[in-house]
């Protein structure tokens, strides 16, 4: 496992932007792929974006393809998600996650890694 912390989240105007950093500590991060979920008051956490270990592969949900994009940097052990035209509908607390092995997936319960979550809020 790693351990995760996100950073970069706030309030923004619909039609901004944001770039959310995880920042990861432990010698596999290198071997884990990454994801971000999202979770809005009242409803369930949800899959926004992954990428594989290597970087080379990278998954998005429909509603944010064409405004965020997923990247790594395995040389600092981050991931960021770089989240453009924000809508209000982008509220939400946004997590990091881990999943040993390095295969991305959509599904909540293969990563092990989580991070305490941050808040995002754009205002219309």
């Amino acid at each position: 496992q790693v351990q995760l912390e996100e950073s970069g989240g706030g309030l923004v105007q619909a039609g901004g932007s944001l770039r959310l950093s995880c920042a990861a500590s432990g010698r596999t991060f290198s071997k884990t792929a990454m994801a971000w979920f999202r979770q809005a008051p009242g409803k369930e956490r949800e899959f926004v974006a992954a990428v594989s270990w290597s970087g080379g592969y990278s998954d998005l949900t429909d509603s944010v393809k064409g405004r965020f994009t997923i990247s790594r940097d395995n040389t600092k052990n981050t991931v960021e998600l770089q989240m453009n035209s924000l809508k209000p509908e982008d509220t939400a607390v946004y997590y990091c996650a881990g999943r040993g092995g390095g295969i991305i997936t959509r599904t909540i319960t293969e990563y092990e890694s989580w991070g305490p979550g941050i808040q995002v809020t754009v205002s219309s």
